[in-house]
């Protein structure tokens, strides 16, 4: 049973890992990093520091195996209305055996602690970094840009992984540090911004024209600025997830088993194909994205500007 082998991969992360936090990936990641940085002397450099961790396993070097226990661990976004009569491929989702593991409340609790440990642990190592660069002086010429590439539920909607387009997987940190003279300093910003933002956010700070014709984000310096106008009105997400039991449960196809969000500050819509409904939220009314509303006649006329805003996406393409 594979809910069950997930279950016993998990049933550790309590205990502390065999090797000493020294010989961890995010202190191995951090130590490469200002070798690196180093190296570089006076040069101009850019540098992608890509910490593993937190990830699989879910287990962590002592102190950090202990430091949060299971009274830390927020209860689970989810509902019971969510185990009925739902989509299909979310149905699907909520049957893979890591989810099974998850939905269960003795697999939370014991693996939430470990996960904030290995959080805290990263964080401590990139102070680290962040310490050597004020120490040689790079501080004040280095663009910083924190942020994620998927977000984990840890048995939020009854699922366990990081697939799928709620919010728990796809609204993921975004840290900018921008030394420029004219950056805004601790502003925050509910701008939608996506990940496709990143080159040429780094392109404009650096003075380098923006190849528009093959880049299809947008430069966040005038949000960097304080600039509080932004001409984003939906942010997008895609997932290919033929690799998937579901996908094969349902008879998919490579080119068939492909999910992609579109959300804006109050409507998020997920299409699934023709053969499935789509998913749709409220986030005004339901933030926490408990109520499905894909399937409700009455939210037809806003379903189909979603879908407007979709096609739109995909005609603009590069």
């Amino acid at each position: 049973d594979g809910a069950l082998a997930s279950g016993w991969l998990l049933r550790n992360a309590h205990r502390p890992a065999r090797i000493p936090d020294v010989l961890s990936e995010s202190a191995w990641t951090v130590d490469r990093s200002i070798e690196f940085i180093r190296e570089q002397g006076d040069r101009p450099w850019c540098l992608h520091t890509s910490f593993i961790k937190p990830h699989w396993p879910y287990i962590v070097s002592a102190p950090y195996h202990d430091m949060f226990g299971r009274d830390d661990a927020p209860a689970p976004i989810r509902s019971q209305a969510e185990r009925g009569d739902v989509n299909p491929i979310f149905k699907g989702f909520q049957d893979h055996p890591e989810s099974i593991t998850f939905s269960r409340d003795e697999a939370r609790l014991n693996v939430i602690p470990a996960y904030m440990g290995l959080v805290k642990q990263m964080d401590d190592h990139l102070g680290r970094l962040i310490a050597h660069l004020e120490e040689s002086g790079r501080l004040a010429d280095t663009l910083i840009i924190f942020t994620a590439d998927h977000g984990d539920y840890l048995g939020d909607h009854w699922q366990g992984e990081k697939e799928f387009m709620y919010d728990q997987g796809v609204r993921v940190p975004m840290i900018v540090v921008d030394p420029s003279d004219g950056a805004k300093r601790g502003a925050t910003s509910n701008a939608l911004v996506e990940a496709v933002d990143v080159v040429p956010t780094i392109l404009d700070v650096l003075g380098i024209s923006i190849p528009s014709h093959i880049i299809e984000g947008r430069s966040l310096r005038p949000l960097l600025e304080g600039e509080t106008k932004w001409s984003r009105e939906a942010a997008i997400a895609e997932l290919d997830y033929a690799i998937y039991p579901t996908a094969r449960k349902l008879g998919l196809g490579a080119r068939e088993a492909r999910m992609v969000m579109v959300r804006t500050d109050h409507w998020k819509l997920v299409h699934f194909g023709k053969a499935f409904p789509p998913q749709m939220f409220d986030l005004h009314n339901d933030p926490q994205e408990l109520m499905d509303v894909g399937g409700d006649p009455g939210k037809k006329v806003m379903r189909d500007e979603l879908y407007g805003r979709l096609f739109e996406w995909m005609r603009e393409r590069r």
